[in-house]
């Protein structure tokens, strides 16, 4: 897939369309990913999304849905489209025509302690396996342990301080003696 080149201009339906997410505060990954998705869709008419017809989002999703496109890709691309014809083209006759697809969510596989113990073990350096331990132990993201610090460590209540995670929100994670040991270590 080539990539589009930046110094190609601007149109103004775009430049509304980012003006409307950053007013919203929309986070930038977000952003990039309902461009994207607007950018699929403007492709597969031909032509600007704001010309677009309820039978043009048929035709779309069908195509999708035949190409075997994710159902949470779809999802997201209908949540771009209807931020497009709601907020930004104030068109909510064409957002009605977006359908979501319905999936089921399975649990995530858990390891169990003897794996865990020799993923722990696995790791190349202390460094490692304490970024490894909070992942597990802790349930942070990869992101979220990048960004700790020491003073996110709270020793006396047994809890880590995540601050901006997901969805740029502050949450505290329970930290066990044992993390914590491996913590200080490193």
């Amino acid at each position: 897939m080539a990539t589009p080149s930046t110094d190609a201009p601007v149109s103004p339906l775009r430049q509304r369309m980012q003006h409307d997410m950053l007013m919203r505060g929309l986070g930038s990954h977000t952003q990039q990913d309902y461009i994207r998705h607007i950018r699929c869709f403007a492709a597969f008419p031909g032509r600007s999304p704001d010309t677009a017809t309820p039978e043009d989002i048929r035709h779309f999703q069908l195509d999708q849905h035949e190409n075997g496109v994710g159902p949470a890709t779809i999802n997201g691309t209908v949540s771009a489209l209807r931020f497009l014809f709601l907020v930004t083209l104030q068109c909510r006759d064409l957002s009605r025509a977006l359908v979501i697809t319905r999936y089921h969510r399975k649990l995530p596989d858990v390891l169990s302690v003897e794996e865990a113990g020799r993923l722990l073990e696995a790791a190349p350096g202390l460094k490692y396996k304490a970024a490894l331990g909070v992942v597990y132990g802790a349930g942070l993201r990869v992101s979220e342990v990048a960004h700790l610090k020491i003073d996110d460590v709270d020793s006396a209540r047994m809890l880590l301080r995540v601050e901006q995670g997901k969805g740029r929100k502050d949450r505290n994670a329970m930290l066990s003696p044992q993390l914590l040991e491996l913590l200080r270590l490193w």
